[in-house]
């Protein structure tokens, strides 16, 4: 069966109940599938950031990362949350590997303006480390902090650090919020959107704020690795129990 990527974000980690509900289901998961770990830490960078009475800014919804806060960044993303799950997925009976995008020459990491500061796109390279642990039946819990050919530090953002994951192993991807799924206008789950519906729902207003983000960074992930993609919550893990029956669970977004 394809690879499973699962992506969580900064506010899953620091939720212990919650990481231990989803680790235990991937622990079943992996049973029949491998799995791959993929995070951010937004979160934990902002509490970094207040304790060191640093100015966090972004702009196009990126993390302005400037070279003084570089070194603070790495520690929260690729030390304190990744070793974070990696203990929670030991507790969940998982075999982890933390790993960043550094490791194992898996991704090519290019900056991108200079008005992000050290802040990266990047793009697939090389799958042989992540298919060695895979077959192994190690879970490798990557963090999103990549280094350019120099060696310059890179913050990648953790959805297109996921893709790529995804687009290197031919995976299926699933991008995992503090919410179901996108709901309709009458807040019922849509079980699936392609991107003429997608549209239409952000003209009405139904789909906004936040989830307009989740959505077109699906539907670009979707695009990008030619399948679906499916946006579910952290929050109701046993709902991707489903997929180890070819079921569907959350919203699948799909390409054009």
């Amino acid at each position: 069966m394809k690879p499973l990527i699962v992506k969580v974000g900064g506010a899953f980690i620091g939720d212990a109940q919650a990481a231990k509900a989803l680790l235990d289901v991937l622990a079943q998961l992996q049973k029949s599938r491998p799995v791959l770990l993929v995070h951010g830490g937004g979160p934990i960078v902002e509490e970094w950031m207040v304790a060191l009475n640093l100015k966090t800014v972004k702009i196009d919804g990126l993390r302005v990362t400037s070279a003084e806060q570089m070194p603070y960044i790495v520690g929260a993303l690729a030390g304190t949350a990744n070793k974070q799950l990696v203990a929670q997925a030991i507790a969940s009976g998982l075999n982890p590997v933390g790993l960043a995008l550094t490791d194992g020459g898996m991704v090519k990491c290019t900056p991108m303006d200079a008005k992000y500061g050290a802040v990266g796109s990047v793009e697939p390279a090389d799958a042989t480390l992540l298919k060695l642990l895979l077959s192994q039946d190690y879970l490798p819990v990557v963090s999103s902090i990549g280094a350019d050919p120099s060696g310059q530090l890179l913050n990648i953002n953790a959805d297109q650090a996921a893709t790529v994951m995804a687009q290197l192993l031919h995976g299926e991807l699933i991008l995992l919020s503090d919410v179901a799924g996108v709901l309709d206008a009458d807040k019922q789950l849509l079980s699936e959107l392609n991107a003429v519906q997608i549209q239409q729902l952000i003209d009405a207003g139904v789909i906004r704020d936040g989830m307009t983000v989740k959505v077109e960074a699906a539907l670009s992930a979707a695009r990008d690795i030619g399948v679906p993609v499916t946006i579910a919550s952290w929050k109701q893990p046993e709902s991707l129990l489903r997929l180890a029956g070819n079921q569907s669970a959350g919203t699948r977004i799909y390409p054009d």
